[in-house]
């Protein structure tokens, strides 16, 4: 099987990457990004311009390619919307047109913001912030296509994510750490992420839905993330505690509770705790 990732130099593109290379049924890896490390550059400002033939042998498209940051999708709608939408779907649509499957990432985002409200799969998409409405378009765009699958992602940890980074840091450096409160998700794992990948690559008509839902059973604030920490290396991060001004909610609810109808019915991943989950991810800690 051949695969194309979009998004290449991404750091969650790069465990997909690794995953991919030990798989014996993945015969080759086309990377495109706008990095020089890429097999093929592709900018997404640019995508009409992009040589599509790369494309004929391809079966499936991994795009992971996006300009993810709230505060910036907001202050710059509208660059930030020819990426997201508009070179993101011309390239989608190009790639459909080459007989490709197309796994798009997209996001918890796409849903409103209605307090204590638990989303699935079958949840009307009320995407409030500029990036929420970015995503929503692209789903939209594509939802009757049997060649087009979304991924929903909450927000995924990692050793390498930004919160975990920032709190690994304060570790090393012995600096207390400034944890903003309240801010939770259903925290999905990397490790987890790249699984649901591989499972869509080789169970691609196995599933009927047109999107996934990946989320975590349990809703995890920042605060319990650095308790995480804490017990895995034995209380070395400090921290305080800090309400965030009201303008950080402005692109970001306090609350995203994400759940999925089909992950367990279609045996996707295991049905783990989040501390299980965590602590997985933390042993890859260098």
């Amino acid at each position: 099987m051949d695969v194309a990732l979009v998004g290449s130099s991404g750091y969650i593109a790069s465990y997909i990457i690794q995953r991919l290379e030990k798989e014996s049924n993945i015969d080759s890896i086309l990377k495109i990004d706008q990095d020089e490390k890429a097999d093929i550059k592709l900018n997404l400002t640019e995508a009409e311009k992009f040589n599509y033939d790369c494309l004929n042998n391809i079966d499936c498209v991994v795009f992971t390619a996006a300009i993810s940051g709230p505060d910036k999708c907001a202050e710059e709608f509208d660059y930030c919307w020819n990426i997201n939408v508009i070179g993101t779907s011309y390239f989608i649509e190009k790639a459909i047109e080459k007989n490709c499957r197309v796994l798009f990432f997209s996001s918890d985002a796409v849903f409103g913001d209605i307090p204590g409200h638990i989303y699935d799969e079958l949840s009307e998409t009320n995407a409030e912030t500029p990036y929420g409405k970015m995503k929503k378009a692209v789903e939209d765009k594509f939802k009757e296509n049997d060649k087009f699958k979304a991924i929903r992602l909450s927000y995924v940890a990692s050793v390498r994510d930004r919160f975990i980074s920032y709190c690994l840091e304060c570790v090393k450096k012995h600096e207390e750490a400034d944890i903003f409160h309240p801010f939770y998700r259903n925290v999905i794992v990397v490790s987890d992420v790249v699984n649901v990948v591989m499972w869509f690559i080789n169970n691609w008509s196995k599933y009927e839905p047109n999107v996934l839902n990946v989320a975590g059973e349990e809703l995890v604030s920042r605060v319990r993330m650095a308790d995480e920490i804490n017990r895995y290396l034995g209380n070395k991060l400090e921290y305080k505690i800090s309400i965030p001004d009201r303008s950080f909610y402005d692109n970001r609810p306090q609350i995203t509770q994400m759940k999925s109808l089909y992950m367990q019915e279609y045996e996707i991943l295991e049905d783990n705790t989040f501390t299980e989950k965590i602590q997985k991810e933390l042993k890859n800690i260098k």
